[in-house]
């Protein structure tokens, strides 16, 4: 499999189903078992699902790199920014009424989870898989 690096503009759920759909054919590609695969196909669908919620649009993007063997993803908007980032990291907090496992439980699904964000500017979440 060459080198696939896949952009997609996220401003509807067919948008989010679409990155999620792509992030587990690529990533089962490369030789993650479906488990693994199915673990960034849900944080491509948590993030994906965030960017709808809070900023209305952004893009997430797939970065599958087989020959140093990782998956990464870039989920990136120029919406409203996340204020307290250790706080929106935390389990159960939610500030849409969820159950609050979404950002949390991505970082606890991924081996590397980095946060950027200004508030008013927007937000950049890096994760990283690798296949063992």
């Amino acid at each position: 499999m060459a080198e696939t690096i896949k952009r997609i503009p996220v401003k509807t759920f067919a948008d989010v189903v679409t990155a999620r759909r792509q992030a587990l054919d690529l990533s089962l590609a490369m030789g993650f078992p479906m488990p693994e695969a199915t673990k960034i196909a849900v944080v491509v669908s948590e993030l994906g699902r965030n960017i709808m919620l809070y900023a209305g649009e952004g893009t997430i993007t797939l970065l599958p790199n087989e020959a140093e063997r990782y998956f990464k993803l870039i989920a990136q908007d120029q919406g409203p920014g996340i204020e307290d980032i250790d706080l929106a990291l935390t389990e159960h907090y939610s500030t849409s009424g969820g159950l609050g496992l979404g950002l949390s439980g991505s970082k606890r699904m991924m081996d590397e989870f980095e946060v950027w964000s200004v508030v008013g500017v927007g937000t950049r979440i890096t994760a990283v898989r690798y296949l063992h």
